[in-house]
């Protein structure tokens, strides 16, 4: 797994041209200025490409969707997601659609993953985003699934941080997965590494 070209940290970064984009001035203005009230502020970089796996963590706490969604509209970037087909009924599964959520099958989690793959391989513009935790609870290894999307529909992994030591959530830089699971794995681990949840107990880095 190799990384792209360093980019300068910026406090707010705006998706380039090739990126899936959502929201406009006014919805990027109320978003910075929600996070800015929490003490929140973003900071890397999106590489300029109409589709990759972005990949949150640490997930220990329910308040990662609101700081996740607010950092969405902040930089402008749209993302689409997938989920157990019950998330996506009513009283809320109109919100899920809006925010680019998508049902699937999970029967077969084989299934999933070449669902997925087929998905982005079919759309001109597709940016996934998922937490490879899969719960909120301490797991003892992260769910690879996304590795094998990403590695499967030839896109990049963004590792992207929710760090509330630093009340920052980070873009980290853009990495190309190899094929070498365990190689690229540790890769992302370093990134984590120093990263802490709004719950540090519950966030195990083995993968």
């Amino acid at each position: 797994m190799t990384a792209s070209t360093a980019v300068t940290l910026t406090p707010w970064h705006s998706p380039g041209t090739r990126v899936p984009q959502r929201g406009n001035r006014l919805t990027r203005a109320l978003a910075r200025g929600l996070l800015r009230l929490g003490g929140w502020r973003v900071t890397g970089a999106l590489p300029d490409l109409p589709r990759f796996v972005i990949i949150v963590a640490p997930h220990t706490s329910n308040w990662d969707f609101l700081v996740g969604v607010l950092a969405m509209y902040a930089i402008g970037l749209r993302v689409g997601f997938f989920g157990k087909d019950t998330i996506f009924r009513p009283p809320l599964g109109w919100l899920m659609r809006w925010l680019g959520g998508r049902p699937v099958d999970r029967s077969n989690p084989h299934g999933v993953v070449e669902q997925t793959i087929a998905a982005i391989r079919t759309a001109p513009r597709f940016v996934l985003a998922l937490a490879p935790e899969g719960t909120r609870k301490r797991v003892a290894r992260w769910r690879t699934g996304f590795y094998h999307v990403a590695l499967g529909a030839g896109v990049p992994i963004v590792p992207v941080a929710f760090d509330y030591a630093r009340r920052e959530v980070i873009l980290g830089p853009c990495l190309w997965p190899s094929g070498d699971l365990e190689r690229d794995l540790a890769v992302i681990r370093g990134f984590y590494r120093d990263k802490q949840g709004k719950r540090p107990e519950l966030f195990a880095m083995d993968m």
